[in-house]
């Protein structure tokens, strides 16, 4: 599912307009990168928690030159885990 399919399927199940529903999906999506751009957590009881998390520097290889070593700097990796009732629902 992109984007486009994904406003469309909130605005038949909320009865909101197309329009209206992309404006709710880039407010959620815009409030979310707002608050891990802070490391905040953001937590959705049920459905899942974003957040972020350190990468620490790292020593890897080179995909082209596999004998050679590169190093990786530590960095910020924004991670979603789902929630138990998401969990549950995709697994039954």
């Amino acid at each position: 599912m992109n984007k486009a399919e994904l406003i469309t399927s909130m605005a038949e199940k909320s009865g909101l307009t197309k329009k209206d529903a992309e404006s709710a999906l880039n407010a959620f999506m815009n409030s979310v990168e707002d608050a891990l751009v802070k490391e905040e957590k953001v937590q959705l009881v049920g459905f899942g928690t974003f957040e972020v998390r350190e990468r620490k520097a790292r020593e890897g290889r080179n995909p082209r030159n596999p004998k050679e070593k590169i190093q990786i700097p530590a960095s910020k990796a924004p991670v979603f885990k789902s929630g138990k009732t998401l969990k549950e629902s995709v697994n039954k």
